[in-house]
């Protein structure tokens, strides 16, 4: 369990951890993968070692994205798979293959993603899934719903107060519009707005099957977990199901319970869904897929993930130009050698070096990011150079965020937040599908009503 030193849903890697290092006689660490606790481990040593994505996949019983899954989103789509995708950043996955086939069909299906809001501006880690959920909105044309967990942040972090989470849930929300999504297939909503009726009542049924127990081993909870942190992931699984959102899918809630979702992810809020498609059958659901995106690492090295806590461990989206190049030129770990003399001669470690990392994250080129890779590990680049080439382009993504942000109004706000149908093509509108319904039954009423007048 997260200690109150340590923000809640973050590593302890750069407080807590860190002082492994000057620790004497200290005992290796496995890797934790939780939604609140995330850490490569240490070793002998103290030394914080990177995320072992293989034994996660392993350990979860996730699919690994190969070759073959990638040719078949392009063929199905149409679409060159997303760079996220191409190398390897969005990395496993649970029944995309399924959704590929419901889309090639014309089958509905919604997509579903959020963000637990934590501070008043996210950074760049935290637009790495709703970049690519973006992507996928506009690939496949689809309803997306985002849940904001102000419940959760206030459950989780004894610091905050409600009003806190609150704010922090209007600031996030301008940033997740910003990344550019539509607001005619987009509902965006906040737990303490929006969790009552059909939701509340799916939330209720997942609860009643979910043991303590079973919370405990997945989430590693204890006794002193308050009770509101034992419930909530039976919320974060309702979302999964059409039928919490009458207003998109429509009333019929047979009709609704056959669409399913697929949600991007980041790799550490998997356990919350494994829960949910264990009990999506017993509910007469499908279970929702998922994509899974490994993190983006904190300046200081891999084995860790940027925290919101601890502003020196990213960049945010609010950085300035110069905040971006001190935080890289200061902070940003280097897979570069000792001197020049031997970097030229042994090259760089793309792998440990952390503006390489982010580069594979931000570049869009592939052409440009291999022949980045080539020359830093031959010693033709040396860490100051790459450490320019990734403060160049960091500072244009955030820019052109910003430039988004600044247009985003409380109204705007308001309007991705209002409860309202979504326009999605064809077969998916499954709300207008049930109106189209009510009006042949009207016109079949009147012929009715035509006739009988006739034969009196």
């Amino acid at each position: 369990m997260a200690t109150i030193e340590d923000e809640p849903g973050q590593p302890p890697a750069l407080t807590s951890l860190s002082l492994a290092a000057s620790a004497e006689g200290i005992k290796p660490k496995e890797q934790i993968i939780t939604p609140f606790d995330v850490s490569g481990g240490t070793d002998e040593q103290g030394k914080l070692l990177a995320i072992d994505y293989d034994k996660i996949v392993g350990k979860f019983g996730a699919t690994r994205i190969d070759k073959a899954l990638l040719e078949k989103f392009e063929r199905v789509t149409g679409h060159k798979p997303h760079r996220f995708l191409r190398r390897g950043i969005v990395f496993s996955h649970r029944e995309l293959d399924l959704i590929l086939d419901r889309y090639e069909k014309g089958l509905p299906f919604f997509l579903y993603t959020g963000r637990g809001p934590s501070s008043d501006s996210m950074h760049v880690g935290h637009a790495v899934p709703f970049e690519f959920t973006k992507w996928l909105q506009d690939v496949f044309d689809a309803p997306l719903v985002i849940m904001l967990t102000d419940d959760e942040k206030f459950l989780h972090s004894p610091k905050l107060k409600v009003e806190d989470v609150k704010r922090f849930t209007r600031q996030n929300a301008k940033d997740i519009i910003a990344v550019g999504f539509d607001l005619k297939k987009t509902f965006i909503f906040a737990d303490f707005d929006y969790v009552k009726g059909a939701v509340y009542e799916n939330a209720i049924q997942i609860a009643r099957r979910t043991t303590v127990s079973q919370i405990k081993g997945t989430f590693g909870f204890d006794d002193s977990n308050n009770i509101g942190e034992l419930f909530f992931p039976a919320i974060q699984s309702a979302t999964s199901f059409a039928t919490s959102f009458p207003h998109i899918f429509g009333s019929n809630k047979k009709k609704a319970a056959s669409v399913p979702c697929l949600i991007p992810c980041a790799i550490d809020q998997d356990p919350y869904f494994r829960q949910c498609r264990d009990n999506a059958k017993q509910l007469g659901y499908i279970k929702p897929a998922l994509l899974h995106a490994i993190f983006l690492p904190a300046l200081q090295g891999p084995g860790s993930k940027m925290s919101a806590s601890i502003p020196d461990s990213g960049i945010f989206l609010s950085d300035t130009p110069k905040d971006i190049q001190k935080k890289v030129n200061k902070f940003a770990f280097s897979g570069g050698q000792d001197t020049v003399e031997k970097h030229r001669e042994l090259g760089g470690r793309t792998k440990d070096d952390v503006p390489f990392q982010y580069l594979t994250f931000f570049l869009e080129d592939d052409g440009m990011l291999e022949k980045v890779r080539v020359a830093y590990e031959k010693g033709d680049l040396l860490t100051g150079e790459l450490k320019k080439i990734c403060i160049q382009e960091l500072q244009s993504y955030v820019k052109g965020f910003q430039e988004r942000r600044a247009k985003v109004t409380d109204d705007v706000v308001d309007e991705f937040m209002r409860e309202r149908k979504l326009a999605f093509r064809g077969t998916f509108d499954l709300a207008k599908g049930d109106e189209e319904k009510r009006e042949r039954v009207k016109a079949l009423k009147v012929e009715l009503e035509r006739l009988e007048a006739e034969i009196s």
